[in-house]
């Protein structure tokens, strides 16, 4: 079994825009599939993946309500979606109430696009609703292909967010993209989750396997970041790891399976 947890998707009518704009900004990446939740099942199918976490962003207070509408309707067997806040919208708390009632287990956060620093006081409310609402709680962590440094969500300003967040969390890009050094130094001694997406041709192996080793093999989720990674690279990587038959599986499923509580 195989759970993704780290997926984007869009609406139909304006994932070709989207797509195209993210690609554009990103430095030209190409993505693997339409963007769509259409373009998401079938490439699950082709590489073997069973259930997929969908990660909506709001970014800005109009689209929040939208956003998460259209993300919990995608809903099945195969689709786990979690819903987004935008941190400044005077509904946030609110938002995050019917992200709750709305049968949604967890809530993403993106400090780049949404342009927040995680460890600012600001977001002790937000914080202290999810953790209460008994929410999982992602972040995009570290650096981030279309925006410049400072970068909003980089270990140590995550490690100081930690404390103040009350429920599971989870750090994406193996604990911060492109800051293993940092990650390694400040986030595998506390209890946070690390997703491995986007890892493929970006985290060098023996860099992961550091950060397996300190962190401990109970604490990774496997992610892909599809569309912009084919889930099947980030699995090749992982398959590269020199790991057993029962890390892999905690790794691919079973820790998912806990944490989301299946």
């Amino acid at each position: 079994m195989v759970i993704d947890f780290h997926t984007h998707a869009f609406p139909e009518e304006i994932a070709p825009k989207v797509m195209e704009k993210l690609s554009f900004t990103s430095g030209g990446l190409i993505p693997q599939t339409d963007g769509t939740i259409k373009g998401l099942k079938s490439i699950m199918k082709k590489d073997g993946v069973d259930k997929s976490v969908t990660l909506a962003i709001a970014t800005n207070a109009k689209q929040q309500k939208a956003v998460n509408d259209y993300i919990c309707s995608q809903k099945s067997d195969e689709i786990i979606p979690f819903g987004s806040v935008y941190p400044y919208a005077e509904d946030a708390l609110e938002e995050l109430e019917r992200i709750k009632a709305m049968g949604m287990k967890g809530v993403k956060l993106h400090p780049e696009y949404q342009q927040f620093f995680v460890d600012d006081e600001f977001m002790k409310p937000i914080y202290k609703k999810i953790s209460e609402l008994g929410l999982l709680l992602i972040f995009h962590a570290g650096e981030d292909f279309g925006y410049p440094a400072p970068y909003h969500a980089t270990p140590e300003r995550l490690r100081k967010a930690a404390k103040w967040i009350e429920t599971s969390m989870i750090c994406a890009h193996w604990g911060s993209a492109n800051m293993g050094e940092d990650v390694l130094k400040y986030l595998c001694d506390i209890p946070v989750y690390f997703d491995t997406a986007f890892g493929y041709s970006s985290m060098p192996k023996d860099r992961a396997k550091r950060i397996l080793d300190k962190k401990g093999v109970d604490k990774i989720l496997f992610g892909s970041d599809c569309p912009w990674h084919a889930p099947s690279w980030d699995m090749r990587m992982i398959k590269t790891l020199e790991l057993t038959q029962q890390e892999e599986d905690l790794i691919f499923y079973k820790n998912a399976i806990k944490l989301l509580g299946l």
